[in-house]
C-alpha cells in the first residue's frame, strides 16, 4: 500500500510530556543499577528511599486485607474508613479538624501532588516554588502549562520565609507548593513562619499545595507541624499531599493522600476516577488499620527517626571533614545538602563533574544539585547503612583530601 505522507521515524510525543525532563534522581540511581550489574559494589546515595523493611504489623496487616477479600474497587475517594482513619489520626496526633469529604486516596505522594496541580492550574497560570527543589514540583507545573517561578532561598540559608512569598506574588500567581522538612536540603519551616507565609498566601487569593511526605522526619529540637491543624479560613487555601512511603517505609506500596477543601477534593477525585481510580484495596485497609493502632504506628516511625538521627550526628562533621566541602546540619528528612562550590575551577566545572567523578572513581553515586535547582550543590541521602557511609566518606577523603591531615587532591 502506498502512502500519501511519508512516514515519520521518531514517535510524535505529546508537547506536555516533551516538556517534561525526565527525574534526575532516578536517573542517577539507573546509573547506580548499570554499575552493579557490570559487577561494581556501589555505594547508592541516591533515591531518597528508607532501608528499613515495612513494619511487619502492617504487612501482617495487608495479608489479612487479602484474607478478608478485599480485591475489588473502592471509591475513587479511597475506602471509608481509609478516609476516617485520616480524619481519626490527624485528631488524635495534632488536634487537627475536617472531615472524610476533605480527604482524598492516591497512588502515593506524588499522584496527590499531581492531582491537586491538574485540577487547580491552567496554562499561563504562575507557580511560587521554592528553590532548592524536589525536581518533580516544576515537571509537575510545565506538564500543566502553568508557569514555574523560583524563589532562591540560599540567602535565608535555604528556609523560605513569609517576606521572600509576598514579594514573589504577582496578579498571575495562582499557586505556591512548599514541602517542609525539605527535600533536598533537610530544612524545615517553623510553624509560626508558615502559618505566615499561608496568610500572605490567602490575603493575595494564591492557593498552597504543602507537601508532607517527610512529615514526622523532624530532629529534636525541630518540631513536626503539619498544616492540617491550619483554621478552616486558611486551610480553605491548603491542599496538604501525605504519603506512608517516608513514614513507614512504604515506597513500593504506592499509597498516599489529600487533604482539601471540599470543592478541591471533588475535582481531585474526578480526575482520579478517570487514571489510576483508587490505590490498592487491600493496601488501603492495612494502612487504615495502622493508623487506628496510632501509639503502634509511631512507636514504629520513632525507631527509624532515631537510627536516621544517629547515622547525621556521625555523617555531618564526617562531611565537614572533607577538603572543599560544606555541609549544614538539617533539620529533618534525610538527605545531606553538600555544597561543593570550593571544588569548582579547572578540574571540575560543575557539581555534575564532581558527581560524575565520584562515580567513576570511587563507584560513589550522588545526585547532582542542578537538578534540584541548586548548581555547585550534591545531594546525599543517609537512608543507607553506617558502614556504606562510612565507606563513602573514607573514599571522599581519598579523592579529596582531608582538612585534618591538610591534604587536598582537588585541583580547584
Amino acid at each position: 500500500m502506498k502512502l500519501q505522507n511519508p512516514v515519520s521515524n521518531s514517535f510524535p510525543e505529546s508537547e506536555n510530556v516533551a516538556n517534561m525532563s525526565a527525574s534526575s534522581t532516578l536517573k542517577a540511581a539507573q546509573k547506580a543499577a548499570q554499575l552493579r550489574e557490570q559487577g561494581f559494589k556501589v555505594i547508592d546515595l541516591t533515591v531518597g528511599e528508607p532501608d528499613f523493611p515495612t513494619p511487619k504489623f502492617i504487612t501482617d496487616l495487608a495479608i489479612e486485607g487479602l484474607q478478608k477479600g478485599l480485591t475489588k474497587y473502592t471509591a475513587s475517594a479511597g475506602m471509608k474508613t481509609f478516609q476516617e482513619s485520616i480524619v481519626e489520626f490527624y485528631a488524635a496526633q495534632f488536634g487537627a479538624k475536617f472531615s472524610t469529604s476533605e480527604v482524598a486516596a492516591a497512588c502515593g505522594g506524588k499522584q496527590a501532588l499531581f492531582n491537586a496541580c491538574c485540577t487547580i492550574l491552567n496554562p499561563g497560570d504562575d507557580v511560587l516554588i521554592p528553590k532548592p527543589y524536589w525536581v518533580t514540583f516544576p515537571e509537575i507545573v510545565n506538564f500543566c502549562r502553568a508557569n514555574s517561578v523560583f524563589i532562591d532561598t540560599e540567602e535565608t540559608d535555604f528556609q523560605l520565609t513569609a517576606e521572600q512569598v509576598r514579594n514573589a506574588i504577582t496578579d498571575k500567581t495562582k499557586l505556591l507548593i512548599v514541602n517542609s522538612p525539605n527535600n533536598p536540603t533537610g530544612r524545615i519551616i517553623p510553624a509560626d513562619e508558615m502559618r505566615k507565609i499561608i496568610e500572605v498566601c490567602v490575603e493575595n487569593n494564591v492557593y498552597v499545595l504543602t507537601d508532607e511526605c517527610y512529615l514526622f522526619f523532624a530532629y529534636p529540637p525541630s518540631e513536626v507541624f503539619t498544616s492540617a491543624v491550619l483554621p478552616p479560613e486558611l486551610r480553605k487555601f491548603v491542599c496538604v499531599a501525605g504519603s506512608f512511603s517516608k513514614t513507614y517505609a512504604m515506597t513500593g506500596w504506592r499509597i498516599g493522600y489529600t487533604i482539601a477543601n471540599e470543592e478541591w477534593t471533588r475535582a481531585m477525585v474526578k480526575l482520579q476516577s478517570h487514571s489510576a481510580t483508587h490505590p490498592t484495596s487491600f493496601v488501603q485497609y492495612a494502612c487504615a488499620q495502622a493508623l487506628q493502632q496510632r501509639e503502634k504506628s509511631m512507636e514504629a516511625v520513632g525507631e527509624m527517626l532515631a537510627e536516621y538521627d544517629k547515622r547525621r550526628q556521625w555523617l555531618i562533621p564526617a562531611l565537614g571533614e572533607i577538603t572543599g566541602i560544606r555541609c549544614a546540619n538539617p533539620e529533618g528528612a534525610f538527605y545531606a545538602f553538600l555544597d561543593v562550590r570550593q571544588l569548582l575551577g579547572d578540574k571540575f566545572k560543575t557539581s555534575a563533574d564532581v558527581a560524575e567523578h565520584l562515580l567513576n572513581e570511587a563507584q560513589v553515586v550522588v545526585t547532582d544539585g542542578a537538578g534540584f535547582g541548586a548548581e555547585g550543590f550534591l545531594r546525599f541521602s543517609y537512608a543507607t547503612s553506617m558502614e556504606n557511609l562510612q565507606t563513602a566518606i573514607e573514599k571522599m577523603k581519598s579523592l579529596f583530601g582531608s582538612k585534618n591531615d591538610g591534604n587536598s587532591s582537588a585541583a580547584a
